[in-house]
């Protein structure tokens, strides 16, 4: 059976009929479902205090701690859906891969990924790689009750970039010359990463994630041609392996408006939007059969009350045609944001929205 139920006529799970699952099947709901990315973290005292010495890679092996920080913005801002707490390079530490998470900096490769002999690092990743996942989730799902949570992995392009470059990159020079330069290599190197983040979101799907959000946060990077041919196809390769588990899937990458219409394409049932592009264009980029999720700027909670709601206002507006929508930040909350602003943005969704 399916983490959140099936049209088969199986009985369903306590999310399946939640606002933000509707949403994501495109049904009607009772209010526009809002979460945010990035709810669970730095902008939250809580989550300060919880993590203080511990390291990040070490906080996404902890499954009572995981359960905590994945928690906390639930019960704080009443938003519709959990976001499990993890970080992307998680299941590439767990295949054994040198690689760290350095303050102030990100994710950090010993050695980077360059040549086919590398590839041989890049092993098949097991539920018992990562079991601390699965008894993370198992704990969540008994808190969560009728509140769905949602699967978390970096998609391929995003995570080869990391491990070629060796860390954060601005111009993707190293990842972009490998796809241009050797293409081969690069189609390996992608495909071995399918497998991986498949691997890692069926890991969660299984223990009771009851949607998935695919993040390739750098796609934003490629021109349409070089994402259709040298990328999508490992994208693709994720969204099919989850397909028969009947859990919606979510695609969100940063600075993508031109790549809107292929990244639904390669397998999403909900495409994540950016702030640049409104919702309404954003639609009739990605076409018939999708929902859609965003997209309100995340700076846009630094200014007063009024002001939010009147910016969240032209969201739901530009949403109002859409098939189905669930709002959310155009991208992840910023770590000084007021928390009290992010409540307070829950409660003005469900109130303008309400049914």
């Amino acid at each position: 059976m399916s983490a959140n139920g099936s049209p088969s006529g199986q009985q369903p799970t306590a999310t399946y009929d939640s606002a933000f699952l509707k949403a994501c099947r495109r049904e009607a709901v009772p209010h526009t479902p809002v979460w945010f990315m990035r709810q669970a973290g730095r902008s939250l005292p809580e989550y300060r205090k919880v993590r203080e010495g511990v390291p990040m890679l070490e906080s996404c092996m902890r499954p009572e701690l995981v359960t905590e920080i994945t928690l906390q913005p639930v019960r704080r801002h009443n938003v519709d859906a959990a976001i499990y707490f993890s970080d992307i390079v998680v299941p590439l530490k767990a295949i054994g891969l040198d690689l760290d998470i350095k303050p102030g900096v990100g994710p950090v490769v010993e050695q980077p990924i360059r040549t086919r002999a590398d590839l041989a690092r890049l092993r098949d990743l097991t539920p018992e790689d990562v079991s601390y996942v699965t008894e993370a989730i198992g704990l969540l799902v008994q808190e969560l009750g009728a509140t769905p949570l949602i699967g978390f992995a970096g998609a391929p392009f995003t995570l080869a970039s990391y491990l070629v470059e060796g860390g954060p990159s601005r111009t993707y020079e190293n990842a972009k010359a490998m796809m241009y330069g050797d293409p081969e290599l690069w189609a390996d190197l992608l495909d071995r990463l399918a497998d991986i983040t498949a691997a890692f979101l069926k890991v969660q799907i299984e223990a009771g994630a009851s949607a998935v959000q695919l993040f390739d946060s750098w796609a934003g990077a490629l021109a349409p041609a070089d994402y259709r041919n040298s990328v999508m196809p490992a994208s693709a390769k994720v969204f099919q392996a989850v397909a028969g588990y009947g859990v919606p899937r979510i695609h969100f990458g940063v600075g993508t408006g031109e790549l809107l219409g292929l990244m639904g394409e390669a397998g999403a049932d909900v495409v994540g939007v950016d702030w640049r592009v409104p919702l309404d264009e954003a639609a009739r980029r990605v076409g018939p059969g999708k929902a859609l999720q965003g997209n309100l700027d995340p700076t846009v909670l630094f200014t007063d009350k009024d002001t939010v709601e009147t910016k969240a206002r032209e969201v739901l507006d530009a949403a109002a045609g859409l098939e189905g929508h669930v709002f959310n930040l155009g991208h992840g909350v910023m770590p000084n944001t007021d928390p009290d602003a992010l409540t307070r943005l829950v409660e003005y969704v469900h109130t303008a929205t309400a049914r």
